[in-house]
């Protein structure tokens, strides 16, 4: 990886400053396109002088990508949304970034797609999901596709909003407590996104999808973050009637679930039978006990002060 310079299409997100970091210890010249640049300035101090470049670009926006991955060695794109446009970004997007990529000669290009991309999915998330690795299959056909499961680490917004609202609220929602996840690490995941691109013409055309050892239900895993956190609150299973009522109200600020995530959450999100994944790539992944507890401590009565036995 030394010296190759490699173009992240939104890596000043959470995944991107994994990724990142980890080309930078490379060696790597690291490229970050976001539409804002300074919100990825923090990631300066990583790199040597002159191995960080920051540029502005919108994957809605095809002339700027094309600017931004003149010269690249290789491409990786990161850009995904929750709410929102989701055929603009997920599928022009993606269309967009794959054309650029390979307008400018780059040698590989990496797509982070996510479990649930599925041209069948209940969802619009996961249809759009799946037409972007279709458009990318299109215009990069030896682009290596990634499909993350949901990804926990000190700044995510899945395992810390839950921690958060366990550590606030002395009853607590459990919105399809039965939905099964399989939870990675960032950092595996970023470690095998650099596997790929350390030898991408064995993982051209290829898909992986990266699930974490554990396999959990919603439910559960709030459980063990009340415990985790030393808290005790009641857990109140909503039927899924009701809650379908409540995501009705997606669109309303301070709504706890959109509609469309409500659809989500009505398929497991685990990695499928024979799929290849981590260990394809030479990654081992780690449990989610094994490091959430060293930041969740905040989320303690007294954050690390508190102790495992504090109850509400």
């Amino acid at each position: 990886m030394k010296d190759r310079l490699v173009t992240l299409i939104g890596g000043g997100g959470f995944l991107g400053r994994y990724v990142a970091q980890e080309l930078l210890r490379a060696g790597a010249r690291v490229r970050i396109v976001q539409r804002r640049p300074r919100n990825a300035w923090f990631l300066k101090p990583l790199g040597g002088l002159g191995q960080t470049q920051f540029i502005a670009g919108d994957v809605t926006r095809p002339e700027t990508i094309a600017r931004a991955v003149q010269g690249s060695d290789a491409v990786v794109n990161l850009v995904g949304i929750l709410k929102g446009d989701f055929d603009a970004v997920h599928v022009r997007g993606s269309r967009n970034v794959a054309e650029a990529a390979r307008h400018a000669g780059a040698e590989a290009l990496v797509h982070v797609s996510a479990i649930g991309a599925d041209p069948d999915s209940p969802a619009a998330y996961g249809r759009s999901k799946a037409g972007g690795e279709q458009a990318v299959r299109a215009a990069f056909p030896g682009a290596t596709i990634l499909r993350p499961s949901l990804l926990f680490g000190r700044e995510d917004r899945f395992v810390n909003r839950f921690a958060g609202m366990i550590a606030s609220l002395p009853v607590v929602p459990v919105l399809r407590g039965t939905t099964h996840f399989q939870p990675a690490w960032v950092v595996d995941a970023a470690e095998a996104l650099v596997a790929v691109l350390r030898d991408a013409q064995a993982h051209a055309g290829r898909t992986y999808e990266l699930g974490g050892p554990d396999v959990i239900a919603m439910a559960e895993l709030q459980r063990w973050i009340a415990r985790e956190i030393g808290r005790d609150p009641v857990f109140l299973d909503v039927p899924d009637p009701i809650g379908a009522l409540i995501a009705m109200f997606g669109g309303v600020p301070g709504a706890p679930i959109t509609g469309d995530q409500w659809r989500m959450l009505g398929r497991d999100n685990v990695v499928a039978p024979g799929a290849q994944g981590f260990a394809a790539l030479g990654v081992t992944p780690v449990p989610l006990g094994s490091v959430a507890p060293g930041w969740l401590v905040r989320f303690r009565r007294h954050g690390r002060f508190g102790t495992m036995s504090e109850t509400a």
